[in-house]
């Protein structure tokens, strides 16, 4: 009990020394700011936050160190007491990013879209609790932004406003209006008290996780705290968001134009936006996992599996300019206005692609290597493999493991030539990279450039919207992957041959690859004919 009272302490002196420099930092500010009744309410708010911040982290880090203190590595004993910390602890965080909001729910989600690189325990916590409890702002604060951004309230500048948003996310929210012209729209309003908090909640928040991995080396989230640091200034500013909007399309029309009619992004009306305060085109139309509404629209879930494989595999391996953040709500289906249908006499989707905000552009290096390793990847081509994952930094020593947590299989089933090889055929699969892989995570995220990180991320989220469309396995979505990033690999070669006996060496490449791509069509189809039968 004695060293329990002393480590209990040790941690108590570090919440209040957290929380006396940031009302140092406060004062500071009230001081020196142009806007002392801004600097005020934030000085006032801050400390809080922070105050929270410091009780939760110490809490956490003692019930680790108490708790697992004199338990044998690797019991079973251990392991079942680490099972209960954890998950006290993804209690206690999910409490503290509700309770300050903002920024800590931005962190939250990012926890709960990382299943192989925390505890399983925070992953599902934070992933069941943050997507749908965002909090709200009130319609004065809407009505204070808008008049803020646009130089008058709601009802002068809008024919209608609802009122009542019909999505809250964690940094804004969502209203139905109409403008004077008649058009119906979507205004996205920024939730106040981001711009007030989020610089100084990253501050403290990067100040207690540095603070953590002082005293606790092998406690090291410092590379999440660098990515929320620098994405949100991003999606902090709307008008960020709707340049993405604008340039994802060109990137369609003009790279992918055999598919630049199955994908749309809602029009921007520009004089209607601002940094904080952005208007676009409503659209219509189900979320991507709606299976039953997607149903009474008399479209394929198959087909809009395939068009979601087939719209970020252009974006990753052919336009180097990626949404990352495609979950569920972000991905809306309707009926293509261009007409047409499917083979069975289905209408033809079209995907709409929502919240712009989160883009990561991959530079020509990057994105061909990438590329290259999804090919090989598809292809079971070791060689390969090993050759694209050497080049990211993996190494020697973790170049499997890398491509295991990017497919979420082991290593035999990646090198595993069958046609359904990468195909996720159980929940086993999804829970092999548990808390035991922690040193060798650490040592990956060290040497993998960061925004790799973030396309193994959106990966996951592709994912999931896979599985819940076809409640099964996507074996075709693996083939459309591997098929355009092979056609990357061969257009970046192609614009490299510096002879014609070079690209004519290209040409039989891409030839090979084409009819290798065709037989594993056809095994394909053999396979999903032998199921058929079976059941």
């Amino acid at each position: 009990m004695v060293v329990a009272r002393s480590i209990w302490g040790s941690k108590l002196k570090l919440a209040f020394a957290a929380t006396a420099l940031g009302c140092g930092v406060g004062g500071a500010k009230i001081a020196n700011s142009d806007d002392p009744a801004a600097a005020l309410k934030l000085c006032t708010t801050v400390p809080v936050r922070l105050f929270r911040l410091s009780v939760t982290a110490a809490a956490i880090a003692f019930d680790y160190e108490y708790s697992l203190m004199g338990l044998p590595e690797d019991s079973d004993e251990r392991a079942k007491v680490k099972h209960e910390v954890h998950t006290r602890s993804a209690r206690r965080l999910e409490d503290l990013c509700f309770k300050n909001g903002g920024i800590y729910i931005k962190l939250g989600q990012h926890v709960g879209q990382l299943d192989y690189l925390v505890p399983l325990e925070y992953a599902k916590a934070m992933r069941e609790s943050m997507l749908n409890r965002c909090p709200t702002s009130t319609y004065d604060q809407v009505c204070q932004v808008v008049k803020k951004e646009l130089g008058a309230p709601p009802e002068e500048i809008f024919d209608e406003f609802d009122p009542v948003p019909i999505a809250s996310a964690s940094l804004a929210q969502v209203h139905v209006a109409r403008t004077r012209e008649g058009q119906k729209v979507a205004v996205k309003v920024q939730h106040t008290h981001m711009t007030d908090t989020a610089a100084a909640d990253l501050a403290t928040v990067e100040f207690i996780v540095n603070t953590l991995h002082r005293f606790f080396p092998s406690f090291d989230y410092r590379w999440l705290v660098d990515e929320v640091r620098e994405t949100s200034p991003k999606e902090l500013d709307f008008l960020v968001e709707a340049g993405n909007n604008v340039k994802c399309m060109d990137n369609f029309r003009t790279l992918s134009p055999h598919i630049a009619d199955c994908v749309y992004a809602p029009t921007i009306y520009w004089s209607l936006s601002t940094s904080k305060l952005l208007t676009m085109e409503f659209i219509e139309g189900p979320q991507v996992n709606d299976l039953k509404s997607i149903k009474k629209l008399r479209i394929r879930p198959h087909d809009i599996s395939n068009l979601v494989s087939q719209t970020f595999a252009e974006m990753m391996f052919k336009h180097g300019f990626v949404h990352c953040d495609p979950h569920a709500a972000n991905l809306l289906v309707r009926v293509s206005p261009s007409g047409g249908s499917s083979l069975f006499g289905k209408c033809k989707p079209q995907l709409v692609l929502l919240d712009h905000g989160l883009y990561k552009e991959l530079d020509t290096y990057t994105r061909t290597n990438y590329a290259a390793l999804w090919k090989s990847l598809v292809l079971a081509d070791v060689k390969g493999i090993k050759e694209s994952c050497m080049k990211f930094g993996a190494g020697e020593d973790l170049y499997t493991f890398f491509t295991s947590i990017l497919t979420m299989k082991p290593w035999d089933r990646v090198i595993d030539p069958s046609v359904d090889h990468l195909a996720i055929n159980d929940e086993s699969d999804l829970q092999i990279y548990g808390p035991e892989y922690f040193s060798q995570v650490t040592e990956l995220l060290h040497r993998l450039p960061r925004v790799i990180l973030l396309m193994m991320k959106t990966n996951d989220c592709l994912r999931s919207v896979n599985n819940a469309l076809l409640q099964r396995p996507s074996l075709e979505s693996f083939l459309i992957i591997g098929r355009v990033s092979s056609e990357a690999v061969i257009e970046e070669k192609s614009l490299h041959a510096k002879s014609l006996l070079r690209l004519i060496s290209v040409w039989v490449e891409e030839i090979s690859l084409e009819a290798r791509f065709i037989l594993m069509r056809i095994a394909l189809w053999a396979l999903q004919f032998k199921k058929s039968l079976s059941l």
